[in-house]
């Protein structure tokens, strides 16, 4: 990185520009992973499209990589060159009620988006946190909490301004739309998107939540799930997780210190259908804690209740073919809580329904074949990600190969840690056309993607 470089970017990006050394460096390149420590020869927050611009032109002037950072998820692989560019300065969300789009800048969350939406009625399709970054999250497709009833939270996107290697573009159904086909799922290595076009739905309430059974519930609780998830319409998405809680103060007191299952639903529809839809959940067993009622569907993030906070965290998922009771035994012989693992999650995940189909015009999407999702979550102790908790993964994935999906969805994939995962996040058609408009878009690798 030259110093002439440097003062180019100071001179013409009005966020700021931090090289290892100076004030504020490791803030700037700090995510939600703090176990990920970015190392980049560069770090610049922009404040605008034009921010963006501007580096794009230096750094292809000068061959230097680009990539983004933005609530850092989804970037669990450390940067170590060239620059990167924080988007949380360039926030903003704006709902236009009459077409039900919201268009939103590259450094917002999900959280603002569904207050602004809120307040007419409308909701987005969104994943379980609410403060995950928009943009990321719906490159990778995105599956959150209802998508069985509306699909990949990709399918609603409508639009994106993205500063490519050639300059500022508009990509969307009717413009550049190889681009705009590329963007909805394709996640990486074409430019830095600014700004999200996406559409809501009309949607105030839900009938949600999440309930909790002790460990000696698991087994038969669970059982009843899997047999359960056969049968429910597209309005009803559930998922199951086991929990090994620590006896921290913060924990509510029935769960604390406890390894525990918690049922999520959410069923978009009248409240009375969905209480009936989840009766038999109820009926499974015994419960510690159960928050599902009617609830706003601006509360839709305490479904999951996923941690606010940066914290440590790694991760590992892929797709699952189906559950049975063979796949339930050795689920439980493998991460149930007999077991002494060290993970602190391992969830699943209930797809189908809208996420089979592609959206009319198509998209990139992969995954869209998975029946079930599955990710283990390890504790956040960063002495055991490098040996232990691979070879704990190493070890459930064995036993549950028979369900194994060969096919997944890239914002599951980890990193690509699992072998085949990168192939694999796409189908082999998607996959090679993907990398063909990579070519076209960034021809010189301005801003490298992939293992």
């Amino acid at each position: 990185m030259t110093a002439e470089l440097i003062e180019r970017l100071r001179g013409e990006v009005a966020g700021p520009v931090l090289a290892p050394g100076d004030d504020g460096f490791a803030d700037e390149v700090s995510g939600f992973n703090l176990a990920v420590t970015h190392s980049p020869e560069l770090v610049v927050g922009i404040t605008s499209e034009a921010d963006a611009e501007a580096i794009v032109r230096a750094a292809a002037q000068s061959g230097t990589p680009v990539r983004v950072l933005a609530t850092g998820h989804g970037l669990p692989i450390p940067v170590t060159d060239g620059i990167l560019v924080t988007t949380s300065r360039l926030k903003g969300v704006t709902v236009d009620p009459e077409t039900k789009v919201a268009h939103i800048n590259a450094g917002s969350v999900w959280g603002e988006v569904i207050s602004a939406g809120a307040e007419h009625g409308l909701a987005p399709i969104t994943g379980a946190s609410d403060v995950v970054g928009c943009i990321g999250y719906t490159l990778g497709g995105g599956l959150g909490p209802l998508a069985r009833t509306y699909g990949f939270s990709s399918d609603w996107a409508r639009g994106f301004r993205v500063v490519t290697a050639g300059g500022v573009v508009t990509a969307s159904a009717t413009e550049n739309a190889d681009l705009f086909w590329a963007l909805r799922g394709g996640k990486g290595g074409f430019g830095i998107v600014t700004a999200m076009d996406f559409e809501l739905v009309e949607l105030s309430t839900l009938y949600g939540g999440s309930v909790f059974f002790d460990a000696d519930q698991i087994a038969p609780v669970l059982s009843a799930w899997a047999e359960w998830t056969a049968t429910p319409p597209e309005t009803a998405n559930s998922s199951v997780v086991i929990l090994r809680l620590p006896p921290l103060e913060f924990i509510p007191a029935p769960l604390r210190g406890k390894t525990v299952l918690s049922v999520r639903f959410a069923f978009v529809g009248d409240a009375a259908e969905g209480q009936q839809l989840f009766q038999p959940i109820r009926d499974a067993g015994p419960t510690l804690i159960d928050t599902v009622g009617e609830m706003p569907a601006s509360d839709i993030a305490l479904i999951h209740n996923d941690p606010k906070d940066p914290t440590p965290s790694w991760d590992r998922g892929l797709m699952l073919t189906g559950v049975d009771a063979d796949f339930v035994a050795a689920f439980l012989d493998a991460v149930g809580p007999a077991q002494q693992v060290p993970l602190v999650a391992v969830e699943i995940r209930h797809l189908g329904g809208a996420t089979e189909r592609d959206v009319p015009e198509g998209s990139a999407v992969g995954g869209r074949g998975g029946a079930y999702t599955l990710t283990m979550i390890g504790v956040p102790d960063p002495s055991l990600f490098e040996m232990v908790l691979p070879a704990t993964v190493d070890g459930v994935l064995a036993k549950l190969k028979p369900w194994i999906s060969a096919e997944t969805t890239v914002n599951f994939a980890g990193g690509f840690a699992l072998p085949g995962s990168y192939e694999g996040s796409w189908p082999a058609s998607t996959f090679a056309r993907l990398a063909e408009l990579r070519t076209t878009y960034d021809p010189n690798k301005l801003f490298p993607y992939g293992p």
